[in-house]
């Protein structure tokens, strides 16, 4: 897989995730799939992402940086949002929020395999404190 090739596959990921379009998520993610060391498969992966949704109703991810070294991938994502409740542990309730997420997958037959995130949580924390 070429690295042209691979940015294109990861920009209609993102795609898929903004429209919702759960149905499609299969063409991107592998039934197998693993998040942060945890065996989620495809349907937890989604579940992941519907509850992320529900969590947070404006959410959309934003690519602002992009690196491919196939089969790998590193993304840094932005956000904007304004969570309901508690969100990682943090009372946002509803107050809008800007943080970035670094991520990184890996890739099989075009799909990916395994995913890396971390979350600027220090970034949430410091808007609500001041």
């Amino acid at each position: 897989m070429t690295q042209r090739l691979l940015g294109e596959i990861y920009r209609d990921y993102i795609a898929c995730l903004n429209r919702q379009d759960w149905p499609t998520l299969e063409r991107f993610v592998d039934d197998a799939v693993v998040h942060n060391n945890r065996q989620l498969g495809l349907r937890g992966y989604r579940a992941m992402l519907q509850r992320n949704f529900a969590e947070i109703p404006d959410l959309a991810f934003n690519i602002d940086l992009v690196i491919c070294d196939p089969p790998r991938l590193a993304s840094r994502l932005c956000f904007d949002c304004t969570p309901r409740g508690d969100f990682l542990g943090v009372a946002v309730n509803g107050r809008r929020v800007s943080f970035a997420e670094n991520v990184f997958y890996e890739f099989a037959e075009s799909r990916i395999v395994r995913v890396w995130s971390v979350i600027d949580k220090a970034a949430i924390e410091a808007q609500l404190a001041g």
